[in-house]
């Protein structure tokens, strides 16, 4: 190596031996205090936003409390949103195992011909103008039924004697003053006069009971169309408890209905059990429409008229001989058969294999006529 070159050497040793060294570590600390800066500002947002999650404005361990209408609507007792609403959160689960009233369509058909019958009957009953309307048709566990039944009342527990179970009707206090000061001859434009805190008298137990024999009636006709059955009178409570007819966890059907009489009237309600309804839910579940209930008079007289014209083939038959298949595999042209039959003996009118009249066998110019004695009952076999 010569001079030159070892003088330029020490020159560059010298040069990155002296102040760029010590400032390329001061940049490298201020980039780091830089970001370590970023990290702790983007901790301290995410922190701040935990805290607004979790209360706001205060440090992380602070919690939100709950208003009362967030609780309501938390456990389903959303007020505001019943009407016209299917109820949410912890009610709508304990409420979903019921069966909604829709699945069984033709209740409404027979509840709406109860209305019309019993405004009928309770005119009649009353002399007196009387409104009877449904106000709602819903599912409720009985148990809740019972608990919800604003006393005084009177409960009627009555017997399906077709279905062989029972069912529950509540006439309430208002209807029970309104019914008495009726039938007794009260003046009209003065409100039923209530006495609370004292048992119902044997005078208005045996009006009320009158009046419930007068809506059984009715509750029976409006299920003829659909299903025969009577509903019987069994006794009449004024303690739910007396009442029970089922599990308290078993589901009804609650029909309330509204009476007014003029200025007077009450609340009626018809409790009928899911297991009540049972023996005609199949009938329930069908979708017609009309009084009739699904016949149509219109296609029953068409197939009635064509009935008529209808051709069938009769056979007259003389007499019926079992025989062996070997004679009858040797029976050729000439072979005769001997009949237990004379002249004067019955023949007998057969279509298919059904007998159908019974009569005597003559002439009549160039044709052999049979004349009909009596109709003949098919054999039982």
């Amino acid at each position: 190596m010569t001079p030159a070159e070892t003088d330029e050497l020490a020159a560059a040793l010298a040069d990155a031996g002296n102040t760029p060294a010590p400032a390329k570590k001061d940049g490298g600390d201020a980039e780091a205090d830089a970001m370590a800066a970023e990290w702790e500002a983007m901790l301290g947002g995410a922190d701040e936003g935990a805290d607004d999650l979790m209360g706001g404005g205060g440090g992380r361990e602070s919690t939100r409390v709950l208003n009362q209408d967030e609780i309501d609507s938390l456990l389903g007792f959303d007020e505001a949103g019943d009407e016209g609403s299917d109820r949410a959160g912890i009610q709508a689960i304990l409420n979903s195992a019921l069966v909604s009233y829709e699945r069984l369509p033709m209740l409404e058909v027979v509840f709406d011909r109860l209305v019309r019958m019993m405004t009928t009957s309770l005119r009649n009953f009353t002399s007196d103008n009387v409104e009877v309307s449904l106000d709602d048709i819903l599912s409720q566990r009985f148990g809740d039924y019972l608990n919800s039944i604003p006393l005084p009342a009177m409960l009627t527990v009555f017997k399906a004697e077709e279905w062989d179970n029972f069912g529950l009707m509540t006439v309430d206090s208002s209807m029970i003053y309104s019914i008495v000061d009726v039938l007794l001859g009260g003046r009209r434009g003065t409100a039923a006069m209530r006495v609370e805190g004292r048992p119902y008298t044997t005078i208005e137990r045996t009006l009320v009971e009158r009046m419930i024999h007068v809506v059984l009636a009715d509750l029976s006709a409006a299920f003829d169309p659909l299903s025969p059955v009577t509903f019987r009178f069994d006794r009449l409570e004024t303690n739910p408890r007396f009442a029970t007819i089922s599990q308290p966890s078993n589901a009804a059907i609650v029909a309330r209905l509204r009476i007014d009489m003029e200025d007077r009237g009450g609340r009626l309600e018809i409790l009928i059990p899911f297991a009540t309804l049972e023996p005609v839910r199949e009938l329930l579940l069908q979708m017609f429409m009309g009084e009739k209930f699904g016949r149509d008079s219109i296609w029953e007289t068409h197939l009635a008229e064509e009935m008529w014209f209808t051709e069938v083939p009769l056979e007259a038959v003389l007499d019926t001989q079992i025989l062996p298949l070997s004679r009858v595999l040797n029976l050729k042209v000439g072979s005769k058969i001997l009949l237990n039959a004379t002249p004067e003996s019955p023949v007998i009118l057969r279509c298919g294999d059904q007998p159908m009249f019974v009569g005597k066998m003559g002439k009549r110019g160039a044709h052999i006529a049979i004349r009909v004695d009596h109709r003949r009952r098919a054999e039982v076999k």
